[in-house]
């Protein structure tokens, strides 16, 4: 097939799950207004535990091995009221924790090369530890100070005021259709419903993701460790901007994992990338909000939906400003990797242990003991 007929078979395949995208979204919403108010209590009941929430969002990421998933869900169901933006926020939080194990995972294929493993852990870990440090820092001034509420609700004054969600009105066009097809199908049953739009929104957010991947980072993977890493500043842009445009802090923060396995870069170079790809891979939630804001009208429950997401992004730069320019600080969670890589090294049972005790084992024991 020539060149330019497949980057036009692409372009189209991207606009089609990017409508999947947003009627999965639409599904979430319009299948609570069928379901009834029972589920919505029992999940709002579920998350009046802040550290509940916090664990659920940990265990369901890593589940999921996508955090876009896991808020663009929680931005959904506080949208239509089935979470309340107190609860849903720790979810979010715990996400962010969640999505780095699949760094860790790739890591774990090493295993049978004692120095190259101690060198892919410390790669994948230096994840795990900025975003673990940044909710251990972050989390209780949230809740003592509302540090991260209080300028996402400022940022969301602002988005709509601007009239922000205007740009959806394309989308819309095309996801209407797809939208009518998929309600008159279930016979409006809102389970039914429900379950087809987290479906739809698995499928399509895996599916977007690979086909960015395949068209973003054919160009750049060549180019990371020429260009990208010459620079903490050029690092973080980076980190940043492909994840931006693939949608998958996971994808862009795997790269690192051989590249320093091999010894081409080190953990502490890869630092402020993977810091980067922590902002950018908010963009999917934001995305998310204004979708159910353009369902909710702009009131309500969308605005909180919106407050979620840029809540997240809060978070995420909030984490940046603490734990990358300060050098004592930065090289907290670039130690703690080190120490690990090491650990793993001498014994490399310690790096299953760690991705069982930290991504399952703690938080199914906390929301047991804690329901």
């Amino acid at each position: 097939m020539p060149r330019s007929r497949l980057l036009l078979v692409r372009l189209l395949a991207l606009l089609a799950y990017l409508v999947l995208f947003v009627v999965s979204i639409e599904l979430i919403c319009a299948s609570f207004a069928l379901v009834g108010n029972d589920l919505a209590r029992g999940l709002i009941a579920s998350t009046t535990n802040p550290f509940v929430g916090l664990f659920i969002g940990i265990l369901a990421t890593s589940l999921l091995q996508s955090s876009s998933i896991t808020t663009s869900i929680a931005v959904s169901l506080v949208a239509v009221g089935g979470l309340t933006l107190e609860g849903a926020l720790p979810i979010v939080l715990g996400a962010n924790v969640g999505t780095s194990v699949t760094n860790t995972i790739v890591a774990l294929g090493s295993i049978t090369r004692p120095h190259e493993f101690r060198r892919a852990v410390e790669a994948a870990t230096v994840h795990d530890f900025f975003n673990i440090l940044s909710v251990l820092i972050l989390f209780p001034l949230e809740r003592l100070f509302g540090v991260i509420s209080v300028p996402a609700a400022a940022i969301t004054d602002r988005a709509f005021s601007a009239g922000a969600d205007s740009w959806l009105g394309a989308l819309s066009a095309f996801s209407g259709p797809v939208l009518e097809s998929v309600v008159s199908f279930t016979g409006r049953h809102g389970l039914l419903l429900l379950g087809f739009g987290l479906l739809m929104l698995i499928v399509s957010m895996r599916a977007l993701v690979q086909l960015l991947r395949g068209l973003v980072m054919a160009r750049f993977e060549a180019l990371l460790n020429r260009y990208v890493f010459q620079s903490a500043p050029l690092a973080l842009g980076w980190g940043v901007l492909l994840t931006f445009l693939v949608q998958s802090s996971s994808v862009t923060t795997s790269l690192t994992v051989p590249l320093v396995a091999a010894g081409l870069l080190t953990a502490r170079q890869t630092y402020p990338y993977v810091v980067g790809a922590n902002v950018g891979t908010t963009f999917t939630a934001i995305i998310a909000a204004f979708v159910a804001v353009s369902i909710q009208g702009g009131e309500g429950y969308g605005e909180a939906a919106l407050n979620l997401a840029f809540a997240h992004l809060v978070f995420n730069v909030l984490g940046m400003l603490l734990l990358l320019p300060v050098k004592p600080l930065r090289e907290i969670p670039i130690r703690m990797a080190e120490a690990l890589g090491r650990a793993a090294e001498r014994r490399r049972w310690v790096a299953i242990a760690y991705v069982v005790l930290i991504f399952l084992l703690i938080p199914v024991i906390a929301i047991t003991v804690s329901t």
